[in-house]
């Protein structure tokens, strides 16, 4: 893929973007909570230090009752997510819009992390939708602890995009690409 320089953010193309901006937290939030501060294991431990004498029907529907509202948070977020992430798709094949291949050997180091950048977002977004599809739909169930595990892996792959990406932001400011942040946020 060639690099092709981007003049102007389309609203749309912003649009898209913020909607992933937003969507990624509520996602990366709630799964947090889910697997750490609001597992399973923790609530049934506070519930059964609390009240005597529930029974293990009774821990289960408290748990999903708690947990409930944060899963359908979740979920509504993946398929936002999804939905923008295929969108973009779609918008960067028709505009023809590219980013730098990493896999060249004859590019500037800026550009070959821009480019890994992109693939590790791209990779981790695939994977992180596949997955949680597999889970929601029920594919795979004789796989299901693994893709479980792999959906999981989402919770560490996301602050290092993070990180990757303000640090690229950074370095576009520094470099060539001054501007490049308020293009994003108001356009030309």
């Amino acid at each position: 893929m060639e690099t092709k320089p981007v003049k102007k953010f389309t609203a749309f193309h912003r649009l898209l973007h913020w909607i992933m901006a937003i969507a990624m937290p509520v996602l990366f939030i709630t799964g947090f909570l889910r697997m750490y501060w609001m597992s399973k294991g923790i609530i049934i431990s506070s519930v059964e230090s609390n009240i005597a004498n529930v029974s293990k029907e009774q821990l289960g529907n408290i748990v999903k009752s708690i947990r409930s509202p944060m899963w359908e948070w979740h979920e509504l977020f993946a398929h936002i997510m999804i939905f923008s992430f295929l969108a973009r798709i779609i918008y960067m094949l028709v505009k023809g819009i590219r980013f730098p291949n990493p896999f060249k050997s004859q590019i500037p180091m800026k550009e070959r992390l821009q480019g890994l950048t992109y693939v590790y977002f791209y990779v981790f977004v695939f994977i992180s939708a596949v997955t949680g599809i597999a889970i929601e739909k029920g594919f795979f169930t004789a796989y299901k602890e693994t893709i479980e595990t792999v959906h999981k892996w989402g919770l560490y792959w996301f602050p290092i995009f993070i990180l990757l990406h303000i640090g690229g932001i950074f370095l576009a400011e520094r470099g060539r690409q001054k501007g490049i942040s308020s293009k994003m946020i108001g356009g030309d």
